[in-house]
């Protein structure tokens, strides 16, 4: 048993209640309001009114840039689910953590870049454009101020040079992509598709290994032939598939994570080291509706390569297949922290580690997607996390 699962099972009798570890601490929480502007210089508005320079949606994705407090964070596919002309684009914030300071966590954007695709056109979130249509969910900075987006349309992974052109696009198994895109969720369901991510379900999470060389692209929900849905397209399945790619091969493997309930997706992924990880698991209510709202610590070490398995069943798993282990790590509606109430977001979306705390603690980020709505604000949660719970833990290359 690895220390961190052995950690986490000394204190069994606080899990089940408030499912989070003991020595995590919420240092602040800090907010942007929904109506502020980016960098990008976009002037006019979108088809539905909504200013083009509006900063929203980018508690989708974050992550530590390895430099100071930097940090890079990626704006989904605009308002209106993807009915908007958006384009598409990532932006840079500078994110200060103090903690007992009167104004904890700090916020102050320094930068948006608008995206092109290899040929150097604009990417947008409008669903009906299927050819250019693109729904940022993860983002990873890499070396050489490279960085990498997952996006949920396709679902890709691919990689962007510091002025935000697409410079690589990984080869993902065909299992994943449906056999038929449509600008209308019905039109991606089946029967018309029997296989692929659902509609707007992809590549939800992004990691990257410490060293640079691997990508985890993971799947909000089960793909279609993984048991997804019952004959009324509700969510039924439980195994989630997690892919990794090495950078420079192209080569593949893919993990089954397991849900905790059929109504939940899998929002994110963030590497502590290999072979284990973060990852936050909720369902999809907000306020006082919100039931679920989990980040769980993984495991790969022992986990099946389920590459070769074609289909995988709603809920159990086939004889001889392993999906990950896993710990209970941080419950966000836990009552230590506070959060829960009629004002807590539904799309917890982003996590990052950030520089240590000047006590040595580690640095968690998470994020919230506010979906552009004015009213409201972005916001970031900076938790404190004793080191003995993250024994393994390793920093990306080029901190």
């Amino acid at each position: 048993m690895s220390r961190p699962f052995a950690l986490l099972l000394l204190f069994p009798a606080l899990l089940p209640a408030a499912q989070t570890a003991p020595g995590i601490a919420l240092i602040g929480v800090g907010t942007l309001p929904g109506d502020s502007a980016d960098l990008s210089g976009l002037k006019g508005k979108q088809n539905d009114g909504t200013p083009h320079n509006r900063l929203g949606g980018l508690g989708s994705a974050i992550a530590y840039t390895g430099k100071g407090t930097g940090y890079l964070l990626a704006s989904d596919r605009g308002p209106k689910d993807g009915a908007t002309d958006f384009a598409c684009r990532v932006h840079a914030m500078d994110i200060a953590i103090r903690p007992g300071d009167a104004v904890p966590v700090k916020l102050t954007l320094t930068g948006t870049t608008l995206l092109t695709d290899d040929g150097g056109n604009r990417p947008v979130g409008t669903a009906a454009e299927l050819t250019r249509r693109l729904d940022p969910e993860g983002v990873r900075v890499g070396r050489g101020g490279h960085f990498y987006l997952s996006d949920e349309y396709g679902p890709t992974v691919a990689e962007y040079d510091p002025a935000g052109r697409r410079v690589k696009s990984f080869a993902i198994p065909d299992r994943f992509t449906p056999t038929r895109a449509a600008a209308k969720v019905e039109d991606e369901l089946p029967p018309k598709n029997s296989r692929g991510r659902q509609p707007n379900r992809g590549f939800e999470g992004l990691a990257v290994s410490p060293d640079g060389k691997k990508l985890f692209a993971a799947l909000q929900s089960p793909l279609i032939q993984d048991g997804a849905l019952d004959a009324e397209a509700k969510r039924m399945g439980l195994n989630v598939r997690i892919l990794e790619i090495d950078r420079d091969t192209g080569k593949t493997r893919e993990f089954v994570y397991r849900l905790h309930d059929a109504g939940n997706g899998v929002n994110e992924i963030l590497a502590i080291n290999a072979h284990q990880f973060l990852v936050l698991e909720r369902d999809g209510k907000a306020g006082t509706e919100a039931k679920f709202k989990r980040i769980y610590l993984i495991d790969l070490t022992g986990a099946t390569d389920v590459s070769r398995v074609p289909a995988l069943p709603a809920t159990a798993l086939p004889a001889g297949v392993a999906a990950v282990r896993t710990a209970p790590f941080l419950d966000l509606l836990d009552p230590r922290f506070g959060l829960a109430g009629p004002d807590f977001p539904e799309k917890i979306e982003g996590l990052a580690f950030g520089p240590d705390l000047p006590d040595g603690r580690r640095l968690l980020v998470v994020t919230a997607d506010n979906d552009f709505v004015a009213e409201v604000p972005f916001r970031v949660l900076a938790f404190g996390i004793d080191r003995r719970l993250l024994p393994g833990f390793v920093s990306q290359a080029g901190e």
